[in-house]
């Protein structure tokens, strides 16, 4: 069940800025509450429910970091002031021999060495470690090289993780490097939010599912499969409900049966108010719908509402819109209802290599791609066309150039904002 308010998309007034928006917007929904165990082999990408906290070091014992002999450093300086030099060479008896997954079994004594291999334990007491390369040994003894500093290839207990730390809070997204952090600690498997439900649908008779004939007047339906694709891409489980006509009747009656087994509906188009906008009064019929009139180009009619108790997101109809839309409004709030962190990505700061004008007050996207100039710098090419349809733009470029509300102009040669598209993803 998500947690919102009955108000939580209520807004009027002027049109708002981006940042504004969605603090105002993810402070107000609550994820899901739902929560399941799921194997290491299916975390991949999932949210974690709970913290995992470290229930021993990693690693476990002090363990060499090469092959090698295992002494007590102190050794080596006794045997040096007792040759009267103390940069001469050292040689111990060989007394050990310990690889990784054994143990010496016994004590440590001062003035021997230990044949030891990459991962072995530490014997008890040593705490240096000479490169077999640089010794030489009989099988009895081994000389060791004066010049070594103390502790040298040795790694400590606990100096990867130590035990009783946080190594993954909650509300991570898992990556490879997660759950081989979570498997190095003995987790079998993690307690994860359940994947967030969310259904996609169109609407309009004049679109047309990929593969039927194209009549005049019609196009084919892209802006469905660029959203499931985007969902699957974060990890939803993602519901296609189709094209719908245009009737309100069979548009009010498809919102209700989605929202009773679905977290959020996703849609775009059709919500403006002419005789064939039926999206916006059959929300209205199952719950509440409110226009957010957000400070942005391309995409500023982004409708936000409830059917029942799933929350509806309505993005704009272009095709680039739709993406710039659902990557910057739509992805932070199902994040936030996934029970994901912030995953706001970074921007690079990057020259401009073109022009532009724009309009002060709104926030405004450019697609674009990026270059490595003469003296190192990286630089930002825009695309050359910016229509909101264009959406070869989105295939040809490499990111969004983001540019804030109060630039009025972007010159050659000026620091500009790019978002790369593989950082949403």
């Amino acid at each position: 069940m998500v947690q919102l308010d009955n108000d939580c998309f209520a807004f009027g007034g002027p049109m708002m800025a981006v940042d504004p928006a969605l603090a105002l917007l993810t402070g107000r929904i609550g994820p899901v509450t739902a929560t399941e165990t799921v194997t290491l082999t299916d975390a991949l990408g999932r949210v974690l429910a709970a913290d995992l906290v470290a229930p021993f070091n990693v690693p476990p014992h002090d363990n060499a970091a090469v092959d090698g002999y295992a002494v007590f450093f102190d050794d080596l300086v006794a045997a040096g002031v007792a040759a009267g030099a103390a940069d001469a060479p050292t040689v111990l008896p060989v007394t050990g021999r310990v690889a990784a997954g054994q143990w010496l079994g016994r004590p440590a004594m001062r003035g021997e060495a230990v044949r030891i291999f990459t991962g072995a334990p530490m014997p008890a007491g040593m705490d240096t470690v000479f490169m077999q390369e640089d010794c030489r040994s009989d099988g009895a003894t081994v000389t060791l090289p004066a010049g070594i500093r103390r502790g040298v290839n040795r790694r400590l207990a606990g100096e990867d993780v130590r035990e009783g730390s946080v190594v993954l809070a909650a509300g991570r997204r898992l990556r490879p490097e997660d759950i081989a952090l979570a498997a190095s600690l003995g987790h079998a498997a993690l307690a994860v939010r359940c994947r967030l439900r969310v259904a996609v649908f169109s609407t309009g008779d004049e679109l047309r599912q990929p593969g039927q004939a194209l009549e005049p007047g019609a196009v084919y339906d892209a802006n469905r499969f660029a959203l499931i694709a985007l969902l699957s891409r974060l990890g939803c489980a993602v519901t296609d409900l189709g094209i719908l006509p245009d009737r309100f009747e069979t548009i009010r009656d498809a919102l209700a049966a989605a929202a009773m087994g679905h977290d959020a509906l996703i849609t775009s188009g059709g919500m403006s108010t002419g005789e064939e906008d039926h999206v916006k009064p059959a929300v209205e019929a199952n719950g509440r719908l409110d226009f957010w009139r957000l400070a942005i180009k391309p995409g500023r009619p982004v409708a936000l509402g409830r059917v029942r108790d799933a929350v509806f997101v309505g993005l704009p109809g272009n095709p680039v819109a739709v993406v710039v839309t659902f990557l910057r409004i739509a992805r932070p709030i199902l994040l936030r209802l996934m029970g994901a962190m912030d995953e706001t990505p970074r921007p690079i700061p990057v020259r401009a290599t073109f022009a532009h004008k724009k309009k002060p007050g709104r926030r405004e996207f450019l697609r674009g791609s990026l270059t490595r100039a003469d003296d190192g710098a990286l630089e930002a090419t825009k695309y050359p066309r910016d229509g909101a349809g264009v959406l070869s733009s989105l295939v040809e470029s490499e990111g969004l150039i983001e540019l804030p509300e109060d630039l009025a102009r972007v010159e050659p040669g000026m620091t500009v904002d790019f978002l790369p598209f593989k950082e949403f993803l």
